[in-house]
């Protein structure tokens, strides 16, 4: 068959050429169409050795040659490449090779079918090449997937265009700083506001709060320095997660901790430490031994999504049960969050999309400062009630039922301000020595098993992302392990959570398109001279409760979202993945509500908000080991572990092929020997590799 020639409908008609070319286009499609299974790895690799090209016309190239072969071949160089976006066409997917493809080619009767190098030179410079020409593509088990953006005229999505790749270094000191702290700031929510749900649990003080607010912002510096240049160096923010937040409650609100009386918050802060501390040694040796490398066979999507998505859901009976107790307040700041990340995010001021990138920061500030106007109005003061909350209103009858009010809403019930320093160290075991008991390490050792698994769905999705090929397996171990050294620092420094990889990473470098590491380090290098200052900690620690209860409302569930984003990879049309999830999902929901019933004193004493946290000391499990009733207990009624379990089962028990449960493809370690470019992505720096005599560290 001729360049260019193809099943040309203006030919075919009276044409005996035109038949003569139908005839050989058949000859050659035919022996490929009867199969009823067919892997589109085979059809790509059978494409390109014959130069069959597919389109909606039905016409075929064989002038594709090295051009298109080389654009598209994964194992030469980098994941990028340039296509032509003119306006007024259309992408779309082409089903035999999985590659994008234009509506409009053949669509012209008097157009060349094989004029497709052509059309590339006369259309050279595209909108695309001049935001800065890398592109994001993938082809992975055969299909198409765009790193975000969206589509016009209800085409496939764009590809998404980073401002500043991994090693893409902004140009002056200025735009580093500036990139840095915006990544840190669209990530606040995140980063600061756990100690104010924790630190009240364990009834720590305003100074308490002010120091754990201090002490998280410490390690997210030292932790996320330490993985930009020795974990997997995606440009990942490392922090307190929600996935310990779960535990973290269900050891502060067991018998055994909720009737302290003297110390209470020492006591509970010295528990969870040496909990994390066993934890995060469990997770470093799951890292460094390799075993992550052969649980990276277990785990794919179909696993990773509901397991995320419940680290979110878990939180439901806290979220507006805690923000309503200030309607005024929680409601104005979901409706802010929600006008700036859906109705504005579109708008740009001076280049800039500052109500998508800076949705929380900007939202809590605006209604915080509603909130110091109602309470200098006078709208949380009542006769006979004194601001000193709540010492001063407990013995007075009529101010009891306010107090509760008062306490959630007012800007001035906090006194983090006066009593707090200002410079103040963070400095290892400030809260005592910990306490190394089975019961709750045992919880620990399943919640770092859970931010593991956690932690590779967001490097999946990250290395997509910023446009660059998959880490290998011992790149995701190395990442693993130092997270759980991360998680050491943590327990040393006493957060009161372990430190992993944050989930929400995915969404702030996708509104962001900053992926730079120098950026991210520079960043964190600030968070450590803020963690110095102790009236920062307070200001934070003042916020109020209600407010960040509805902040936090909002970062759940994205947490869910984007944990359910992992189903993109997979066949989600299939009966066998939707099954698995849902079962997963809703026993991984129901399941814990069966073992938090057991309660009958709980509900006279927690608060309607902190009941499904309170299942660890009158769960079923009874075997009359006091040490692992306790555990086994309070494992099943976390939402994320059962969730995690039956996902994990199911989906490696249950058949179905590679390209259906969209198992995940990470790459080799002879890839990335041969690769200068990979190297330069997720090698270790020379000497520390050197040091660990390992060639591709």
């Amino acid at each position: 068959m001729e360049s260019g020639s193809g099943l040309d409908p203006s030919k075919s008609k009276g044409s005996g050429s035109g038949e003569g070319k139908f005839g050989a286009f058949l000859k050659r499609v035919e022996p490929f169409l009867p199969r009823k299974e067919l892997n589109p790895v085979e059809l790509r690799s059978w494409a390109k050795k014959t130069g069959f090209v597919s389109d909606y016309s039905g016409e075929t190239s064989a002038k594709l040659g090295e051009t298109e072969s080389s654009a598209f071949d994964l194992p030469k160089g980098r994941d990028h490449h340039q296509i032509d976006r003119a306006s007024s066409r259309q992408t779309d997917l082409d089903p035999i090779l999985g590659r994008s493809r234009r509506s409009d080619i053949g669509s012209d009767p008097g157009s060349k079918p094989g004029s497709i190098e052509e059309e590339r030179g006369s259309n050279a410079e595209t909108p695309l090449e001049n935001e800065g020409g890398k592109i994001s593509r993938d082809l992975e088990n055969g299909c198409y997937y765009p790193g975000g953006g969206e589509g016009e005229g209800g085409g496939w999505p764009k590809p998404i265009v980073m401002k500043y790749g991994l090693r893409d270094n902004p140009p002056g000191f200025g735009p580093l700083v500036y990139y840095g702290l915006q990544h840190y700031l669209s990530l606040a929510g995140s980063l600061v506001f756990i100690p104010l749900v924790i630190v009240p649990a364990m009834d720590g003080s305003d100074k308490d709060t002010a120091a754990v607010i201090s002490t998280m912002l410490l390690l997210t510096g030292i932790t996320t320095i330490l993985h930009c240049y020795f974990g997997t160096r995606l440009p990942l923010v490392q922090g307190s997660s929600f996935v310990y937040l779960a535990p973290a409650l269900v050891v502060i609100n067991s018998e055994e901790f909720r009737n302290l009386t003297e110390h209470k918050f020492r006591e509970i802060m010295r528990e969870l430490q040496g909990a994390i501390i066993v934890g995060s040694l469990f997770q470093c040796i799951l890292g460094s031994t390799g075993l992550m490398s052969l649980l990276l066979r277990f785990i794919n999507p179909v696993v990773v999504a509901p397991t995320v998505a419940a680290v979110g859901l878990a939180f439901f009976s806290y979220g507006f049960p805690q923000a309503g107790t200030c309607v005024e307040i929680s409601i104005p700041v979901i409706v802010m969050l929600l006008i700036c990340t859906l109705y504005l995010r579109g708008v740009s001021i001076f280049g800039h999309r500052i109500f998508r990138i800076y949705a929380v920061p900007l939202s809590a500030l605006i209604v915080w400062t509603y909130a110091f106007f109602l309470t200098v109005g006078g709208a949380y003061d009542y006769k006979g009630c004194n601001a000193d909350i709540p010492s001063s209103n407990i013995l007075i009858n009529e101010c009891k039922k306010h107090a509760y009010t008062m306490k959630h809403c007012r800007t001035d019930a906090s006194n983090a301000w006066a009593t707090s320093p200002w410079l103040r160290i963070p400095y290892p075991f400030q809260w005592g020595f910990p306490y190394f008991h089975m019961r709750t390490c045992i919880i620990m050792i399943f919640t770092s098993l859970v931010t593991s698994v956690d932690s590779v769905g967001t490097y999946h999705a990250t290395s997509m992302l910023v446009n660059a090929k998959r880490p290998t397996r011992g790149v995701v171990s190395r990442g693993v392990a130092l997270e759980g050294f991360c998680s050491l620092l943590a327990g040393i420094w006493g957060s009161g959570t372990g430190s992993t990889t944050l989930t929400e990473n995915i969404h702030t470098i996708n509104i962001t398109k900053v992926a730079n590491r120098r950026a991210l380090a520079i960043g964190a290098l600030f968070l450590i001279f803020f963690s110095f200052v102790g009236k920062l900690g307070a200001i934070l620690a003042s916020i109020p409760q209600a407010l960040a209860a509805s902040v936090l409302c909002f970062i759940w569930a994205l947490t869910v979202a984007l944990g359910l984003s992992n189903l993109r990879y997979t066949q989600t049309a299939s009966f066998r993945n939707i099954t698995i999830v849902g079962v997963s999902l809703f026993l991984g929901l129901s399941i814990p509500a069966y073992f938090q019933q057991y309660q009958p004193l709980s509900s006279l004493i927690l608060p309607s908000y902190y009941l499904s946290f309170g299942a660890a000391s009158s769960g079923p499990f009874q075997t009359g080991i006091m040490q692992l009733d306790f555990a086994m207990n309070a494992v099943m009624s976390m939402n994320m572990v059962v969730t995690f379990l039956l996902a994990f089962v199911l989906d490696n028990t249950v058949p179905g092929s590679k390209e259906e449960r969209g198992v995940y493809v990470w790459s080799r370690a002879e890839d990335m020997e041969l690769d200068p470019a990979m190297q330069a992505d997720y090698s270790l720096p020379r000497r520390v590799a050197q040091f660990f005599g390992c060639r591709c560290c």
